[in-house]
């Protein structure tokens, strides 16, 4: 410690008997509890403070903001302001200047936010064991085994791939910095380099650049932020069973889709491969404990579950999958979906299972099934005979959707709805590049690839009034509605039961599907006194 001595202050060692004492009362922390959390509300951010206690009175004698923390995410696609704000400060010598900074290349900003770090190449998944935590993940293209790796990543770079590819969605929902479609990352970063990359503007920077973020504006006396209500439900697309506990707290109605892929990718191994050692219920096992998970952090809201979607080169991936699975010219149009649940349906068994046991076992009757990449009426039914052998059924407190992904569905949205579905959840992303023929995995036609075409809209508005029509739910998973207001506002007027979005557009959102269920209602009062000004005598009718 510091004690005044007769020729100055000197540092001595703190006595044996004083070091494991109490040095402030109870009373004293609570008073400088009270007193720092007061300055971070009146600064906006979190501070480096200095203070003193003598003769029982607190003196604070320094705050400044804090400079060495990382850039936390919120649920609700907010980021906390940057160490550093515009005028610098405290550790911010070592950084380079982004007006200084070399830019190495540029790509699609898939999931926004900055991170520096060292660079670790990737190239496979059979070597995600040797990703660090802290570094930047670089590699061609992600598929769903390289998730363990994603989660250790400060930050995500690729060559391949547009904003709705499989990189972009996980980066998004892991709150993670992303830029793909660079085309040259791989060859231009190497190993241990040290980069930022700058995920809202898509620019990789070389070295430790002092990105500057926007300053936040707070108001000191707000403590939480009120969520309005909405007729349209807000559900959130989930994958990673780590967020359930915590995304369960935000203002959702439940999840609109639950991915399977994380949880298929824990378990590593292909599901035949399983089969053909019996091994077929340790896979139902594990898959219905990830689907516990969440069914039990968001009981009694729905938890819309989407059965395998895999396609055939993220199959081979997994341990074994080279010997069951064929190489395709073109996986995102081949053999997934529904139509391996037909060919295959012993493996759609044991998801079947996993469900059961979750609903029968753990009596968590808020689990529902959605069926993937539905291409026929005919596909359908073989799905759902299938279903009725494995013992899951259609009920009251068990719903059956699928999705509309293909342009063949949503021609014939009556016919499947006559068929006997619960629910519809559209996959503007599968159903824009399939009606407008764009691969939405390659970067050089990102910006041709839009959810608002014309075409794409119209199909849209055919599966929502159709379903209405049959009081048939219809939902749809994807960024559109909390990226393009426009777009929520037609959804909207079109009469869409819910929409189902990343975790951290949540509020966002809901606020967007809020506005603009006010301005239709608006619009359709005003139509209606309009009517009736003319009439002049109300008859009663709308």
């Amino acid at each position: 410690m510091l004690t005044r001595m007769e020729k100055g202050n000197e540092k001595v060692n703190i006595k044996e008997e004083f070091r494991g004492k109490q040095k402030l009362s109870d009373d004293e922390i609570i008073q400088l509890a009270k007193v720092g959390m007061k300055i971070e509300e009146h600064y906006g951010k979190p501070q480096d403070m200095e203070w003193a206690f003598s003769e029982g009175k607190l003196y604070i004698v320094q705050s400044r903001p804090i400079t060495t923390l990382k850039e936390p995410k919120k649920a609700d696609g907010g980021e906390e302001e940057d160490d550093e704000g515009e005028d610098g400060g405290e550790g911010m010598d070592d950084r380079i200047p982004v007006a200084k900074a070399k830019m190495i290349t540029k790509g699609v900003g898939a999931s926004p936010g900055a991170a520096s770090g060292p660079v670790k190449f990737i190239p496979s998944p059979d070597q995600i064991g040797d990703m660090p935590k802290g570094a930047v993940l670089v590699t061609g293209m992600t598929t769903p085994d390289f998730v363990p790796a994603m989660k250790k990543a400060v930050a995500i770079v690729t060559d391949e791939g547009g904003s709705t590819c499989h990189a972009a969605i996980v980066s998004r929902e892991l709150g993670v910095p992303c830029i793909v479609g660079t085309g040259n990352a791989t060859k231009l970063l190497k190993d241990g380099m040290i980069i930022t990359v700058d995920a809202s503007q898509g620019i990789i920077y070389e070295g430790d650049v002092a990105i500057v973020k926007p300053k936040k504006r707070q108001v000191a006396s707000q403590v939480t932020t009120i969520s309005p209500v909405t007729a349209t439900k807000i559900y959130v697309n989930l994958a990673e069973a780590d967020l359930a506990e915590k995304v369960a707290q935000e203002p959702v109605d439940g999840v609109g889709l639950l991915r399977a892929e994380f949880m298929i990718a824990a378990i590593g191994e292909h599901p035949r491969k399983l089969l053909e050692e019996n091994r077929g219920k340790e896979f139902t096992d594990k898959l219905a404990e990830g689907l516990r998970t969440f069914a039990a952090a968001f009981s009694p809201r729905p938890v819309v579950y989407r059965a395998t979607d895999f396609k055939t080169n993220e199959y081979r991936n997994l341990k074994g999958g080279e010997k069951y699975e064929p190489k395709e010219a073109n996986p995102m149009m081949g053999y997934r979906g529904c139509s391996r649940y037909i060919r295959e349906p012993d493996i759609f068994k044991l998801e079947v299972d996993a469900i059961r046991k979750v609903r029968e076992e753990y009596k968590l009757k808020n689990l529902w099934l959605m069926i993937p990449f539905v291409r026929t009426v005919e596909e359908l039914q073989k799905v759902k005979k299938l279903m009725h052998e494995f013992g899951l059924e259609r009920g009251r407190d068990f719903k059956l959707w699928i999705m509309v992904e293909v342009p063949s569905t949503a021609f014939l949205i009556d016919k499947f709805c006559e068929e006997g579905i619960d629910g519809i959840s559209i996959g503007s992303n599968d159903l824009t590049q399939l009606t407008l023929g764009i691969d939405r995995d390659n970067a050089s036609l990102s910006d041709d690839f839009d959810e608002r075409d014309p075409a794409v809209m119209a199909a849209i508005e055919r599966v929502i009034t159709t379903c209405r029509r049959y009081g048939v739910t219809a939902s749809l998973c994807g960024q559109a509605p909390s990226v393009y207001p426009e777009f929520a506002e037609k959804l909207v007027e079109f009469g869409i039961t819910s929409m189902s979005v990343n975790p951290d557009v949540i509020v966002k959102t809901r606020k967007l599907v809020a506005s603009a269920e006010m301005k239709v209602l608006l619009r359709r009062t005003s139509k209606l006194c309009e009517i009736c000004e003319k009439c002049k005598n109300c008859c009663g009718k709308d």
